[in-house]
């Protein structure tokens, strides 16, 4: 028997809005933010920060504004348009400015997603390289061959695994995020008494006061690296800001929330914003300047690998080539798909392996990470237009009189208004930073301003203001015809079950447990330690005993979510049928 709705049956999914069945509570936006903003550039942008001279109360009270911010942006700016739209940024992108637009913008995507997953291999490499006993590589350029080595072999693991593993590795991921916090905010603890002890004469903070001492001395000096005076508190709430602009005014995480039940949802970025960005470049900072005064070396030596082991033992490689490893495989999956959306008469595989042979290549360079702050603002800056474009197109287009989807209506396979504003706003933006009007951190705010003003301007001399009454009557019935499809693919969905198992309770708490231990341990060796020597003892105690507790940790977490995963019951229909 035929379906009634065999020309959807052909649709590829992501063609489609996202099924109501489908949609995700708030629990899963905030693990999964929390997943992917608590990862290995948190080490390179939280001693960036101590290396550019920012001080104490700018950075405190900088990272709080900015990321508070983004939150605002995620919120206010992404997700009523993917809720709205249950769509993607590449399908609505397609829909609103057709082919020509979405390939270009498809190859920048390429381009940005495989420089931070080099970045991202560099870093992972960086541990090691250190068990290795391999000189930190610190130039632009590779500086020892087995370094190249380290870096290819690390590559290759996150490529195939990008190709043929990465569902394992994005449930692995989201089980990482309570540990990497645990272990962020552990390193801070555990390198501060030895901080205090440079600065103060003694291992213990009398109160806040202390800490404000010991920052402004030993960490957030207010003197960049080469002795001038450094980024003041405009320039950290601007970088926060925009550290995400790719994301929620660029609208990339369209593909992520156009999966949330309510518009709200935006809010549960604030897991990432709060607890990984504010804390844990914060504690980045405090454990790069605790690792150069163990080491007495300048903060601008030291690598991820050198600040991960003085300030967590063994658990410091772990951090770092987990963090770097799940956070490259994420990036590196998209590049890849963006490149099979350009290259679409070869596979997703291919077109992964391809991007990543390039990936490899490109992560042999240490500058990929040690030029990350400026990086992710220009990448930020490349496809803010493009936000800007859809945002006027969705958001303003209606409240003006103009037609939402008009180049669709018009059947037209090149949106002269779109490619020429993103080509526009990018000379727009990347002119002011040449001419230095403002400092970069904030280019994308007149950025985008630019491209929504001049979209709109040229979209009504191409035909938005006109009326498609047949056009739009159409539309509404496919989505009705869409929406019906759904919900009969709904009735025969898998449905999940919750697992309440006596065993999944046991594991569960033996993982929970053991990031416990960790935490209390680290504050022993903060609040328990006197004088140095009590220091060392207690920092050697958490080291070993830190790293156990990260090996029970993944052994129980991860059996926990293959046991989780396994509760799939079929729908009662499907059940009786079979």
């Amino acid at each position: 028997m035929k379906s009634r709705f065999q020309s959807l049956e052909n649709v590829s999914e992501e063609q489609l809005p996202i099924a109501k069945h489908k949609l995700h509570g708030w629990t899963h936006f905030m693990g999964l933010y929390a997943g992917e903003h608590v990862a290995a550039t948190e080490f390179v942008i939280g001693a960036t920060f101590v290396a550019l001279g920012a001080k104490t109360m700018d950075i405190l009270i900088g990272l709080l504004i900015g990321n508070i911010l983004a939150i605002l942006s995620w919120t206010l700016i992404t997700t009523p348009i993917a809720v709205d739209t249950r769509m993607s940024l590449y399908t609505y992108l397609h829909k609103i400015a057709g082919d020509n637009m979405t390939k270009l913008y498809n190859w920048a995507n390429v381009i940005i997603f495989t420089v931070i997953s080099a970045a991202m291999i560099t870093v992972s490499s960086t541990a090691v390289r250190f068990l290795f006993k391999i000189p930190a590589q610190l130039a632009w350029y590779p500086t020892n061959p087995w370094f190249v080595l380290v870096v290819l072999a690390v590559g290759i693991i996150v490529v195939f695994v990008a190709m043929y593993g990465f569902n394992a590795v994005s449930d692995f991921s989201g089980i990482c995020a309570p540990w990497l916090f645990v272990m962020f905010t552990s390193g801070a603890l555990v390198l501060l008494p030895a901080i205090a002890q440079s600065v103060l004469g003694k291992t213990s903070l009398s109160g806040f006061g202390d800490f404000l001492t010991i920052g402004n001395e030993s960490i957030w000096t207010g003197v960049n690296a080469a002795g001038e005076p450094g980024i003041g508190l405009l320039e950290v709430i601007g970088f926060a800001w925009a550290a995400n602009t790719i994301t929620h005014f660029g609208l990339i995480d369209m593909a992520l929330l156009r999966y949330a039940k309510k518009k709200v949802y935006g809010l549960c970025t604030s897991s990432g914003m709060l607890f990984g960005h504010f804390v844990a470049w914060i504690a980045a900072g405090i454990m790069g300047a605790g690792t150069a005064v163990l080491l007495k070396k300048s903060i601008t030596d030291l690598d991820p690998g050198d600040v991960a082991y003085y300030a967590l033992g063994l658990s410091g490689f772990v951090i770092v080539i987990i963090a770097g490893w799940t956070t490259a495989n994420a990036n590196l999956y998209r590049a890849g798909l963006a490149a099979q959306a350009i290259f679409h008469n070869h596979s997703r595989k291919k077109t992964t392996l391809a991007v990543g042979v390039v990936t490899v290549i490109v992560a042999c360079f240490p500058f990929v990470f040690t030029k990350m702050l400026p990086m992710l603002t220009y990448a930020g800056l490349l496809v803010v237009p493009v936000g800007g474009i859809v945002f006027a197109e969705h958001v303003i287009f209606p409240k003006i009189g103009f037609t939402r989807y008009w180049a669709k209506y018009r059947k037209l396979t090149h949106s002269t208004p779109a490619v020429t504003s993103w080509i526009a706003g990018l000379v727009f933006g990347f002119g002011l930073n040449a001419l230095n009007v403002m400092s970069f951190y904030y280019l994308f705010i007149p950025t985008w301003i630019f491209t929504i003003i001049l979209y709109t301007l040229m979209a009504k001399k191409y035909g938005a203001a006109e009326k498609y009454p047949e056009e739009e009557a159409a539309e509404e019935a496919y989505d009705r015809e869409v929406e019906a499809f759904q919900e009969e693919q709904a009735l025969t969905a898998p449905q999940p079950v919750k697992d309440r198992s006596v065993l999944s309770k046991v594991f569960h708490i033996i993982s929970r447990t053991s990031l416990v231990i960790t935490m209390i341990l680290a504050c022993i060796v903060m609040w328990g330690s006197p004088d140095m020597e009590t220091y060392e003892v207690n920092r050697d105690i958490f080291y070993r005993y830190g790293f156990i507790c990260t090996v029970l940790y993944f052994v129980f977490a991860y059996w926990v979510m293959r046991r989780r995963k396994a509760l799939i019951i079929m729908p009662q229909t499907e059940t009786a049928m079979s």
